[in-house]
């Protein structure tokens, strides 16, 4: 089986040190930086499947190396930041962060969301080859749980790890309306606390990626004070 390596990105190199030797007792590999620009030459040069990236560095901070791995990589990527206020955790979802952690961090809690974000991503979805049931289409949308690919008429789109398994999970159910807490729920995998605002950012980006119109979409639908859908089409 692959071992898994985790990327590390803090200027503390305290922090970066115990949570090395923390990820290192799980079994995994881990790559350290101090500093965005760091980051972006290690995800140059090897093969990450998760990224620990810490929100206020010099250099490059967190939230500008978040875009920039964002336009070539959907791997899990989990934000820890010192900051609380929730409008911070919504920017951190809403610039493509799977997760967001904030310090002091419960290390049990936070291995069991990395442990969570990598099953999601790697395991959660895949699916016997071959299969009718692993290819879904409605509409112009389609997709294949096989490769992980979607595609908006026949143009692929890239998604994140959240926001595909958010996508698989509306499109196995059409015309299906999912409250927040349901979606949470079955994505994250973890008790529901405060999910409306996470769940709403995310659902806000994936329409950004597949809806012509955001404001006025055509298949990832809102129905006011229930939940959310994917409209269902012949």
């Amino acid at each position: 089986m692959e071992t898994y390596q985790i990327l590390v990105v803090d200027d503390d190199r305290e922090i970066v040190r115990s949570l090395s030797k923390l990820l290192e007792m799980e079994g995994y590999r881990v790559f350290k930086a101090y500093h965005g620009l760091e980051a972006l030459d290690i995800m140059m040069a090897e093969k990450i499947h998760l990224i620990l990236l810490d929100v206020m560095m010099p250099q490059l901070n967190g939230l500008s190396a978040l875009m920039k791995i964002r336009e070539k990589n959907n791997i899990p990527i989990i934000m820890l930041s010192a900051k609380t206020e929730e409008s911070d955790k919504v920017l951190g979802l809403s610039m493509g962060a799977d997760d967001y952690v904030t310090k002091p961090y419960n290390t049990a809690e936070l291995m069991a969301r990395i442990k969570s974000q990598l099953r999601r991503y790697f395991s959660l979805g895949a699916a016997i080859v071959g299969r009718d049931s692993d290819i879904l289409k409605n509409g112009g949308l389609t997709l294949n749980k096989n490769t992980k690919e979607f595609a908006v008429d026949g143009e692929p789109v890239r998604l994140t790890a959240t926001e595909y398994k958010i996508i698989e999970l509306l499109m196995e159910h059409p015309g299906y309306v999912f409250s927040a807490e349901d979606i949470y729920t079955q994505v994250w995998q973890e008790e529901a606390i405060g999910a409306e605002n996470t769940v709403m950012v995310h659902i806000r980006r994936i329409r950004e990626k597949i809806e012509i119109t955001p404001k006025n979409p055509k298949y990832l639908k809102v129905v006011w004070g229930i939940g959310y859908k994917i409209e269902k089409f012949d």
